[in-house]
């Protein structure tokens, strides 16, 4: 890859506040020319925030909106959680994932009862703040609960097993098994309880785990890769048969699989190794079945399943649960899907999938956010799941078609990401443990004049990540700016990626915002 090279609104929704402690300045702002992608940025704070629940174990952050039978305690579910951390270490203040951090090992919480990649979750929190000092007080409880997983789900062969509920993926056509996701969730859970036991200062911890990491790294790549499909795939066992026998009976799809085998489909979570940078060289070309119409591609998100199986379904029909991943498009997928393309396109050289894929991806699913009104007002709306091709919530549908006590749970439903996406893959700040600011747009040149990441707290400095085509929006020069403390730090004529080690910054600025006062051009675009 690319060396990192030296120094050379109109949104119909708000940030509201939680108590007097949530506020505008809590969360970065993004400006952009794209009406869709800005507006459901400020929507996904919106929804955020509406999920930050205080309780007598300090704050939580919960799925639902409502109370929902399958939730733990203070409505907190440890599938989506992974995906709250990701999201929310860009909030400041700090103390919602702080008290979030500390009750996932506390008396109440229920850290296994899904799958939840949580060490890898704190890790990359403190990527973002540089302070290491909440996941080195909990390094202990990570081991435990990772010596937990392994007695309650490892198989013989040193694979995880899981069932597809409890991957937060019910009735796949895969079925349970030795899955991709359990399985990486597991290997980002091993390198990030080595690296935080190194930061610790704790040696033979951080051995053992770097060594967990890389076998279970060798088993994925050497058994759950179907190298003539070009896929990773759930491995089906006869421990997976029975579970999903004794969850959705003899008719569940899962059974219709060969134990001993790779699943004969394609799925989705096929490219959760790439979240957490699993996969070696070589493995890439399983990216083409992303925008292949015979593949998961979709006009209002990716399906869970490749549509040329022919189990393939979008939506339920009367005899079906209500929640189906076996073709339907979940935006929890979507953001693990969008994860995955931004480290291939950051850290892997490939030629399968390009930025434009990326930004066109990150569109579908911010267009597919919306929710048509009996009225016909078109309203910002995230759910559990929609049909790729109609952007109908289909979940939400079919709940309201059975006259559910419960058809509205999906109402801003908080089990992905979003800003996350924007601030990592988009815009390119790419969280580091050194001291290294590092951006790398994702951004394809010619697509967009100019857009504005603001107010990042990032390793204590306030930083701004700005990008003015032709000089004329900000009333900056031309190109790519960043800034921290108010003082600009790096440019480029174009983008490109930045690197700056931020010892080498005096953070004395006492400018509260991106640089020195607007210029009227400027100030006119923001008003």
């Amino acid at each position: 890859m690319t060396q990192c090279e030296g120094p050379s609104t109109d949104s119909t929704t708000k940030i509201s506040t939680v108590e007097g402690a949530w506020t505008a300045a809590g969360v970065p702002s993004f400006d952009c020319p794209d009406p869709v992608i800005r507006q459901t940025y400020d929507f996904r704070w919106q929804v955020f925030r509406k999920h930050l629940r205080q309780t007598p174990a300090g704050w939580v952050i919960t799925e639902f909106s409502s109370n929902v039978p399958w939730a733990g305690t203070h409505g907190t579910i440890s599938c989506s959680a992974g995906h709250h951390f990701y999201e929310g270490r860009w909030i400041d203040p700090s103390i919602y994932l702080d008290d979030y951090s500390r009750f996932w090992f506390g008396p109440e919480a229920a850290p296994r009862r899904y799958s939840f990649w949580v060490a890898d979750a704190l890790y990359a929190r403190y990527l973002v703040s540089g302070d290491a000092r909440l996941p080195i007080a909990l390094l202990d409880d990570l081991v435990r609960n990772y010596a937990a997983w392994e007695a309650e789900r490892r198989e013989p062969s040193g694979l995880f097993w899981q069932i597809d509920d409890r991957d937060g993926m019910e009735f796949q056509i895969s079925g349970s098994g030795c899955r991709p996701t359990i399985n990486s969730y597991m290997f980002a859970d091993a390198r990030a309880i080595g690296r935080i036991a190194e930061l610790a200062g704790r040696g033979d911890v951080a051995a053992q785990f770097r060594a967990e990491a890389a076998g279970l790294k060798s088993l994925v790549q050497e058994q759950l890769w179907d190298a003539g499909a070009g896929f990773f795939k759930t491995l089906v066992t006869e421990t997976g048969q029975a579970q999903d026998r004794e969850k959705y009976g003899d008719d569940a799809l899962g059974l219709k699989q060969i134990a001993g085998r790779l699943a004969d489909v394609r799925e989705l979570q096929g490219y959760v190794p790439w979240v957490f940078h699993l996969p070696d060289s070589g493995y890439e070309h399983a990216w083409q079945h992303l925008m292949d119409p015979q593949g998961f591609y979709g006009l209002y998100g990716p399906c869970t399943a490749e549509r040329r199986h022919p189990a393939w379904k979008p939506a339920p029909t009367a005899t079906d649960h209500d929640c189906l991943w076996r073709g339907s498009s979940w935006p929890f997928a979507t953001s693990h899907t969008l994860m995955g393309m931004a480290n291939l396109l950051h850290d892997y050289e490939q030629a399968v999938v390009s930025k434009a894929d990326y930004l066109s991806q990150l569109r579908t699913y911010a267009r597919s956010q919306r929710r048509t009104l009996p009225n016909g007002e078109v309203v910002p709306w995230i759910d559990e799941s929609l049909h790729p091709d109609t952007g109908t919530w289909v979940t939400r549908d079919t709940l309201y078609e059975r006259a559910s006590p419960n058809k509205d749970r999906g109402a801003d439903y908080n089990h992905s990401t979003f800003c996350d996406l924007v601030i990592t893959g988009l815009v390119g700040l790419k969280p580091r443990a050194d001291d290294v600011l590092e951006v790398d747009p994702l951004l394809p040149d010619g697509a967009w004049d100019y857009f504005r990441l603001d107010k990042v707290r990032y390793h204590g400095e306030l930083l701004t990540v700005l990008y003015d085509a032709l000089g004329t929006h900000y009333g900056e020069e031309a190109g790519l700016q960043l800034f921290v403390n108010g003082r600009r730090v790096a440019s480029a004529p174009r983008l490109q990626k930045l690197c700056v080690p931020l010892q080498a910054i005096a953070s004395s600025s006492t400018l509260p915002l991106w640089t020195a006062p607007l210029s009227n051009t400027a100030e006119q675009s923001r008003t």
